[in-house]
């Protein structure tokens, strides 16, 4: 099981600077993947920007949208916008993207928080044809260069229909920031939608859990902040953040069991040393 870390880009007061060198800390530390969480109503930095900015002090580490949420964007212009960043890395993006579900995030005219699966249904295929270098805005000009690729896809959520999506566009399967136990039955179920989907092999799985080894106190006060809105689901998180290496070892022995392919610790503060604290602990 590969071993990630995330970028503290929707940690409430996290200080942007910090990022580019976070990045260059964790690849040197020898982690995997940089993921990112998304969302636009919060005050922390755009995944998107989050991204770009690894993408540019890095050369090696994987990027991860863990997840982005599409369905606030329009179409044209996340693909654009991802398949940039991809180029710039020199293809090392991975689009982790979700539908959302705060009504705060949709502030695009147009793009409101109804419909979202049939949205994001139609946004793939759009998404497709934009990396396949047709063209945009009714004219003759493609929006991105030749030699883009299709950037890889991996899909969150837990609906079927979220799932029936994954085996049918992405490589596989990210679940949510809970504890292993409850991530078993969702992995499970996206194994399952792989099969009836009539696809081979096995979905790529990618497990989440947030950490705080500088400022555990810290570090579940924000988690609590961010995901306020969860009611008695935000305990389950906040709980479930790890602040000891021996919990932080416990989380890498549990998803290994569950057949993670990838574990990604994400940041619960902006504290740049926790990126040495964690690689010390688990690679």
């Amino acid at each position: 099981m590969q071993i990630g870390i995330g970028l503290p880009n929707q940690v409430r007061d996290m200080r942007p600077g910090l990022l580019p060198g976070w990045a260059a800390r964790a690849e040197a530390a020898g982690f995997s993947t940089l993921g990112t969480v998304g969302r636009i109503a919060y005050p922390g930095v755009m995944d998107t920007v989050a991204l770009a900015a690894a993408a540019g002090a890095t050369s090696r580490i994987g990027l991860l949208s863990n997840v982005l949420l599409g369905t606030v964007w329009p179409p044209v212009l996340l693909a654009k916008e991802i398949a940039g960043i991809d180029g710039v890395s020199g293809g090392r993006v991975t689009l982790g993207i979700g539908i959302g579900g705060r009504p705060d995030d949709f502030v695009a005219d147009g793009l409101g928080p109804k419909g979202l699966g049939k949205r994001i249904d139609a946004d793939l295929e759009v998404y497709r044809d934009v990396w396949n270098g047709k063209p945009v805005g009714g004219g003759d000009n493609p929006a991105v260069p030749p030699g883009t690729r299709e950037v890889p896809l991996l899909f969150g959520g837990f609906a079927p229909n979220a799932l029936a999506r994954m085996a049918k566009w992405g490589q596989g399967y990210i679940g949510g920031s809970m504890p292993a136990a409850m991530v078993a039955d969702a992995f499970g179920k996206a194994r399952e939608a792989w099969r009836e989907g009539g696809r081979d092999g096995e979905p790529r799985l990618v497990a989440i859990v947030y950490f705080a080894l500088g400022e555990p106190a810290t570090g579940r006060e924000k988690v609590g902040d961010y995901y306020s809105n969860m009611g008695e689901m935000a305990k389950v998180v906040v709980d479930n953040v790890r602040t000891t290496p021996e919990t932080v070892r416990t989380a890498v022995r549990e998803f290994a069991d569950l057949g993670a392919d990838e574990l990604i610790f994400n940041p619960a503060t902006d504290e740049i040393d926790d990126v040495e604290r964690l690689a010390e602990i688990v690679l």
